[in-house]
């Protein structure tokens, strides 16, 4: 999973599919892997709620690179 010396961080973007809709973004390895067991209460809610309503609410994720 990630870490602090990861020399690229990535993260899995979520775009909304709502015009008034938020992105939910979260950390995650080169491969799109979450660590559930790092992220806030707050954040991990978000993106299972994400993650539940792609095709929905949300587009498909994708892996970008942290600048």
């Amino acid at each position: 999973m990630t870490s602090q010396n990861d020399p690229a961080p990535h993260q899995l973007c979520f775009a909304s599919l709502l015009p008034q809709g938020e992105s939910v973004s979260v950390p995650c390895d080169t491969d799109g892997e979450v660590d559930l067991n790092g992220l806030s209460e707050r954040l991990r809610n978000a993106y299972l709620g994400a993650r539940a309503l792609v095709g929905w609410e949300y587009a498909r994720p994708t892996v970008e690179e942290v600048h």
